[in-house]
């Protein structure tokens, strides 16, 4: 096994477990390749367990064919494998963009990938103008990225149990410093995780959240995870970020 597969991060009952990816995806949506390929990729890496978590949406009608897929590969593998599928916090209220039917999936990864408000949900270069332009407030953007995460997190943990997908990364991409994330805003997100009982994810392709926001979850207790968000097959259980977070 290579450097880049180390078991752990830190030592102790805190360390991420880099044996297993809890966030890869397929050909079903955002990724290249198929459950197989990337069950192949991961037993060569050396992992014991994986989450699938495709990016889903309300109009998604291959969730059976997808959850199929995964129960196939179980049966040539003895990496533990689950079906999990990634949904996004439309709304600042926290109204979650779910699929139709659950009947197969074991976990939820939520995402806040765009800026929710009340009508549609606004993209990142848009954010971004926004707050160049003084229309947005830095402040306010912050508030209402944890605040709909928190809130959307209780909504789909009332479908499944929840992970919390590259948490805060939203506000890297529209550039506003870690630093503008004040402690009531942590203590609210890490509140808002205990309570609806989400594991957070550590994303290795978004590199969030930054070792701060990980520190403050360490500290407490919120369950980290650790989390490729690999769309290609080659990068499933490869680790740089969070060697070093």
């Amino acid at each position: 096994m290579g450097a880049e597969r180390e078991s752990v991060v830190v030592s102790g009952p805190r360390a991420l477990d880099l044996t297993a990816d809890m966030h890869v995806h397929t050909g079903f949506a955002a990724g290249r390749d198929s459950v197989g390929v990337v069950v192949s990729a991961a037993d060569r890496g050396g992992l014991t367990a994986l989450t699938f978590a495709d990016q889903v949406g309300p109009d998604t009608a291959w969730l059976p064919a997808y959850a199929d897929a995964v129960q196939r590969a179980r049966r040539r593998t003895e990496i533990r494998l689950r079906v999990a599928a990634e949904v996004e916090v439309i709304r600042p209220d926290g109204w979650v963009a779910l699929p139709s039917d659950f009947a197969k999936i074991e976990a939820v990864s939520v995402a806040v990938s765009r800026l929710p408000t009340p009508d549609d949900p606004v993209e990142p270069r848009e954010v971004r103008a926004g707050l160049a332009a003084g229309t947005l407030r830095v402040a306010q953007v912050v508030e209402t990225v944890v605040t709909a995460t928190v809130l959307g997190l209780a909504r789909a943990a009332r479908y499944a149990p929840t992970q919390l997908a590259r948490p805060l990364s939203l506000l890297n991409q529209v550039g506003i410093d870690d630093e503008a994330i004040t402690d009531d805003a942590l203590r609210a997100l890490i509140d808002g995780c205990r309570s609806a009982g989400t594991v957070v994810e550590v994303s290795e392709a978004w590199r969030s959240p930054s070792p701060r926001v990980v520190r403050r979850l360490r500290e407490a207790d919120v369950p980290l995870v650790a989390a490729s968000d690999a769309r290609y097959a080659s990068d499933v259980g490869v680790w740089q970020y969070l060697r070093r977070v």
